[in-house]
Formats: C-alpha cells, structure tokens, sequence
C-alpha cells in the first residue's frame, strides 16, 4: 500500500435476497449495479467504481457463507444530499435509523437499515 492509497480497497454487503438488495440500492443511490458473474453458489453486484477516485467501492454479495446484520462494520455512502437519500431509502423499504445529523465540518450522516436487515450510513457535504 503506498503512502495515496486509502486503507479500504474493497467492501462485500451481504444480502439474501438480489433483486430486492440491487432495487434498493439503485433508487437510493440513484446508480445501477453492475454484475460481476461469480459461480454457481455466488451472486455479486458491484457498486460503480471510478478508477484514480478517491474511496473504495464494493459489492452486494449473496453467498451461502454471509448473512446480512445490522451489528458489525458501518460502511458509509457518499450522496449529494442525506436527508433527501434517506427518505428515499425509507420510500424503498428501509429504515431511517438516524436521521439526517451534523458531524461538524465533516458535513452531515444519516444511518438507515437496508431492505436485508444491513445497518448502513449516509454521508454528504449538505
């Protein structure tokens, strides 16, 4: 790893259900997923990713082994507004958490449960 590269390369989110998880996702990120063809077991799609951007990217994963939680690791998303994401996750099927809070010059989170029960945050600039 050199000295530029963030610590975060890559992030999987657990889901059970795909269709359900990629819907969810695209109405509140206002992004499509891509799929990344994994086996027969396996089931991946990738969030959009910018090569050279700053931050890391990742997937939804269904895979025997994983299971979606609302306790463990916090991955943020970054969005043009957290209010305006978190609604639209509410309107999808989630559950806003927390809403829309400052975090000092850091701009503002929100926390909301997926449709697959993920316990997930928002972060924008306003």
């Amino acid at each position: 790893m050199s000295q530029e590269d963030n610590s975060v390369g890559w992030f999987e989110i657990p889901v059970i259900d795909m269709a359900r998880a990629r819907g969810f996702y695209a109405w509140v990120l206002g992004e499509e997923l891509t799929e990344m063809p994994m086996g027969e077991d396996v089931e991946m799609y990738a969030f959009p990713w910018r090569y050279g951007a700053g931050g890391a990217s990742g997937a939804l994963i269904r895979h025997p082994l994983m299971r979606p939680a609302r306790i463990g690791t916090l991955v943020y998303f970054i969005c043009a507004d957290v209010g305006e994401a978190a609604e639209r996750a509410a309107a999808a099927g989630g559950v806003i958490v927390q809403g829309k809070t400052r975090v000092g010059e850091h701009g503002y989170i929100a926390l909301v449960e997926d449709t697959e029960g993920n316990l997930i945050g928002l972060h924008s600039q306003r």
